[in-house]
């Protein structure tokens, strides 16, 4: 099994931070750490907190063994560039790259371990619903559900639901009180103003 890594954008350049990568590519995971803790190069902080990072990963999402792995691929990639200038003699001016790198780290198992087969999940068988002639499947709920959608036909508590009353909280008060009656009223006298409106002149 691999275990993948990957650091992008890290702001060395890549030659500096391929020599560090050179001397662990192959090696046990706890040789490569010992190398790095005792190298005197500025890149080998970077590339032990990603092998760190790889040998974690590792242990709590694959339960592999810390000895049991190696470090099969290591690679530096180049990334982008910052462009700076910086001035010289006779008013000119010299480019300088500022370069990134992207570092890959592919960790491999020395003997591979014996994989943990996952038993299937058992499904629960439906239950099938055995109906003896035609007259109870019209008694059913479901089908008087939608003999009462076809009659066009409200169904029971709709209009109960539509005269209840909402009262806002934030409506109390002295003048609030006055402006919620206001409007009870208006809904009251809402159908006597429709039928004045629908009125035809003669």
């Amino acid at each position: 099994m691999q275990i993948k890594a990957k650091l992008n954008y890290l702001r060395m350049s890549p030659k500096k931070v391929r020599w560090v990568v050179a001397l662990v590519r192959g090696l046990k995971v706890e040789q490569a750490q010992i190398q790095l803790a005792y190298l005197s190069k500025l890149a080998k902080k970077p590339v032990l907190k990603l092998l760190n990072s790889a040998i974690a990963n590792a242990e709590n999402n694959f339960n592999l063994k810390k000895e049991n792995l190696f470090i099969k691929e290591i690679r530096v990639d180049q990334g982008g560039s910052l462009k700076r200038w910086t001035p010289k003699a006779h008013g000119r001016a010299t480019p300088i790259l500022k370069r990134f790198s992207h570092v890959t780290l592919v960790l491999e198992e020395l003997a591979p371990s014996k994989k943990k087969v996952k038993a299937p999940k058992v499904s629960k068988k439906e239950e099938i619903v055995k109906v003896a002639s035609l007259e109870e499947i019209k008694k059913s709920p479901v089908a008087e559900s939608v003999l009462r959608q076809e009659e066009g036909k409200k169904p029971e508590g709709h209009d109960k639901e539509i005269d209840k009353e909402i009262i806002d909280v934030r409506m109390e008060g002295k003048h609030r009180q006055q402006k919620q009656e206001d409007r009870r009223s208006m809904k009251k006298a809402k159908g006597f103003i429709k039928k004045m409106f629908n009125r035809k002149a003669g």
